[in-house]
């Protein structure tokens, strides 16, 4: 992973922008929406800046000089950050980058997601976190409440995140609800690229709890758990709970 995910609340906080013209304008556009205040080069509080210049190395260096987080317009080896191409469903924000590489690449991805996800998924994102406090309390376990989370907003699930809702499903799927039971997945690996999983494999390995794999899987095969899933040899004498995906390579 060449760049950590962040998303970075600029409510209220000053942010700079040098640059004129259109790209300048859509940098200013994206930070007024966010509810971030547009400020001068020399304000001393803020900690972002956006540089849209033909010579930005000698305004980067000043800012950067000064412990401000740069980005600099076409030219990804003078940004400490850079913008993915975004896709709201109300509070849902989904991100892609490509580090720089490829604006159009990502912009292209963004506008397929966009026809896939629809509007509804905003308003299951509120429902669920005006509903937070009384799913913890239905499954104080955070395990069990992952686990049975994860089975209601899957394809098919009492809250499937692709579908649209009852008013009250919600409300059905807290009465009714129950974690899944324990699971032990186990995979033969055909090579060490995780293109060649099956969309099987990838799916449970997004969603274990547990990865338990021999030395000869691959790290970009690991790579596809969830960054919290624990990792463990087959020998590890540790007993397992929850989804547990166990990984031989053939």
């Amino acid at each position: 992973m060449h760049s950590l995910p962040l998303f970075h609340r600029i409510s209220g906080k000053p942010v700079i922008v040098l640059g004129e013209g259109p790209v300048a304008e859509a940098k200013r556009r994206l930070i007024e929406r966010a509810g971030g205040s547009l400020v001068g080069e020399d304000h001393p509080d803020a900690r972002l800046a956006f540089v849209v210049s033909d010579e930005p190395d000698s305004p980067a260096a000043r800012l950067r000089a000064r412990g401000v987080l740069v980005n600099v317009a076409d030219r990804p080896e003078l940004c400490d950050f850079t913008l993915p191409s975004v896709l709201e469903r109300g509070p849902m924000l989904v991100a892609v980058s490509s580090g720089g590489a490829s604006a159009g690449l990502t912009k292209a991805l963004r506008l397929r997601l966009d026809a896939l996800l629809p509007e509804a998924l905003g308003r299951l994102a509120e429902v669920l976190g005006a509903a937070r406090g009384r799913i913890k309390a239905r499954w104080p376990d955070p395990v069990a409440r992952r686990r049975v989370l994860d089975a209601a907003v899957g394809e098919g699930g009492a809250l499937d995140l692709m579908a649209d809702h009852a008013p009250d499903a919600l409300d059905r799927w807290l009465d009714s609800g129950t974690p899944a039971a324990p699971q032990t997945h186990e995979f033969a690996l055909v090579s060490d690229d995780p293109d060649d999983l099956t969309v099987r494999q990838a799916r449970m390995l997004g969603t274990a709890d547990i990865v338990r794999h021999d030395a000869a899987v691959a790290p970009a095969i690991l790579n596809r758990a969830r960054a919290d899933a624990e990792r463990r040899a087959l020998g590890d004498p540790r007993p397992d709970s929850g989804i547990v995906v166990v990984l031989r390579r053939a």
